[in-house]
């Protein structure tokens, strides 16, 4: 089978013409458990932390849990692969996208451009893998399930997952606390007259407020303006950089980046001469953050009517991501040069006024991205507390506290996040090298190996000739890109977090000092 194969009626027969049943016990959706007539088989039984053993529910086929929740009050299979799509662009339609101009400055143009489109399809295959690997077990809740049942129902590994997990989702809530510290900063030209700290604080209630809807059908809405305005945003971004005379810091005493002449900017097709480990590898753990979302996947499919028509939404999302990173990154970076660009790329823009329209934009995504990420988090916990129970379902005052209560947890660690780590380029780095090397390649990779043993048998590399070898080869490269993130990735990123502190180039831990750009 090949990945992203549609999913069609079984035949109900194996390889040898025998009749099978799909009903083991553990969730099959009859209709939906084959693709192109080949049956999926599962690799174990599900994931057991946080279920209510007398509940069947989280074993469940899609349709019965359909059915099982149709009389409550909150449901939440409800997305189409249209609400699925607007939650996806809000994710990857992001500011994280203001990095590729810096990056591109960093890796050069040409191997930035082609590491963007190899990171796009690298990241499309990938989340085919789990799409499937959902489709043969519907029990799945979040990526933590699905971590366990990979490595044989091992609960350590659970646990290990839910800690990264929960991990990867506060700081990129930290991420956008920080940012929007710095958006009021760069609105009040730096001379606001608060502190910093107290911007930070007001952006995490605000989120706070903005996480209570408890389904992603409810977030979808939102989403959808979310991608849009930071479509706009960059767009702007990108036109502004090409009509204005100049870049920030045009020509001045000490414009430019250290170590690098002043004048016209400089566009480089390859990485200039001395570019350190540490700059390389950060520019590129930039560009592969944001691509890299896998890690809540698994939670969106969980709540979609049909997850059958998830490539659907994958597929539209994908082609635009392409599409806007590389313009986006390559005008903004031609415009800007090696030596002005900053990171996010709103600092770059020489016209103050085009600085704050085209960033002022962005003001949904600083709030719903953070959002999003906070309900993932939130559901996750929710879930396993009331699994089973009145309050997962229904409107109880005890499922809305504690809902609430587990939000403002969330947001209170990553105000502290942010605080902690208070620059956009290396927090980026940090995220993409901790978590995206197992959430976006390490845990795919084995999924593939798994379930193609589980459908062929122990010699299924050989049983499938040519393309068992292909896939066997092409997985383990994606775990080595994985285990290499997370070696010298994690190195580079705290290298360089060091290197900015001994140079003062950022504000202390907590501290007051404006973080415009």
């Amino acid at each position: 089978m090949a990945i992203g194969d549609d999913i069609r009626n079984p035949s109900q027969e194996d390889e040898n013409g025998a009749i099978e049943s799909q009903n083991d016990g553990y969730g099959y959706d009859p209709e939906k458990t084959e693709m192109r007539g080949r049956k999926m088989s599962r690799i174990g039984g599900p994931a057991t932390i946080g279920l209510n053993e007398s509940d069947s529910d989280s074993v469940m086929s899609v349709g019965r849990q359909l059915e099982k929740e149709s009389s409550n009050s909150i449901k939440y299979r409800t997305c189409s692969w249209q609400k699925t799509a607007a939650l996806l662009f809000s994710e990857y339609i992001c500011l994280a996208i203001m990095s590729f101009p810096y990056s591109y400055s960093v890796l050069g143009l040409v191997p930035g451009l082609i590491i963007t489109v190899i990171v796009a399809g690298l990241v499309y295959y990938t989340s085919l893998i789990v799409w499937e690997f959902c489709v043969r077990h519907p029990e799945v809740r979040d990526v933590c399930d699905l971590g366990q049942m990979l490595f044989w129902g091992w609960k350590w590994v659970w646990y290990a997952t839910a800690v990264m997990f929960l991990l990867n989702n506060t700081f990129i809530q930290g991420l956008h606390v920080l940012t929007f510290a710095e958006y009021i900063n760069t609105m009040s030209n730096n001379n606001a007259g608060v502190c910093t700290v107290a911007f930070s604080a007001i952006t995490a209630v605000i989120s706070f407020f903005c996480s209570l809807p408890r389904t992603f059908d409810t977030l979808s809405k939102l989403a959808t303006l979310s991608a849009f305005f930071t479509f706009v945003s960059v767009l702007l971004a990108a036109i502004f950089a090409g009509i204005e005379d100049h870049p920030e810091g045009y020509n001045t005493p000490d414009g430019g980046k250290t170590g690098l002449l002043t004048g016209e900017p400089i566009v480089l097709a390859v990485p200039a001469a001395g570019t350190t480990f540490v700059a390389g590898m950060n520019a590129f753990l930039n560009i592969s953050y944001t691509f890299i979302g896998q890690i809540t996947i698994p939670s969106f499919i969980a709540e979609m009517k049909d997850p059958a028509d998830f490539p659907k939404a994958l597929r539209v999302v994908t082609i635009c991501e392409i599409i806007v990173f590389s313009l986006v990154g390559s005008v903004i970076y031609a415009y800007t040069g090696t030596q002005y660009n900053t990171a996010p790329a709103f600092g770059s823009l020489g016209n103050h006024l085009y600085k704050k329209v085209a960033f002022s934009f962005m003001i949904p995504t600083l709030i719903f991205l953070g959002v999003l990420y906070a309900s993932v988090s939130a559901r996750f916990l929710f879930f396993r507390i009331f699994e089973g129970s009145k309050h997962k379902g229904n409107h109880t005052v005890l499922g809305w506290a504690t809902w609430a209560g587990i939000l403002a947890v969330t947001w209170i660690m990553a105000f502290i996040v942010a605080e902690v780590i208070p620059f956009f380029s290396d927090l980026l780095s940090l995220m993409s090298s901790l978590f995206d090397s197992f959430f976006g390649f390490i845990f795919w990779g084995t999924a593939y190996m798994r379930m193609r043993k589980a459908d062929y048998g122990p010699g299924w590399i050989s049983k499938r000739g040519i393309r068992g070898l292909f896939g066997f080869v092409s997985n383990v490269v994606i775990i080595i890109i994985g285990c290499y993130m997370l070696s010298a990735g994690t190195y580079a990123t705290v290298q360089s977090i060091i290197n900015n502190y001994a140079a003062g180039s950022v504000k202390g831990v907590f501290a007051c000092g404006a973080n415009g750009i």
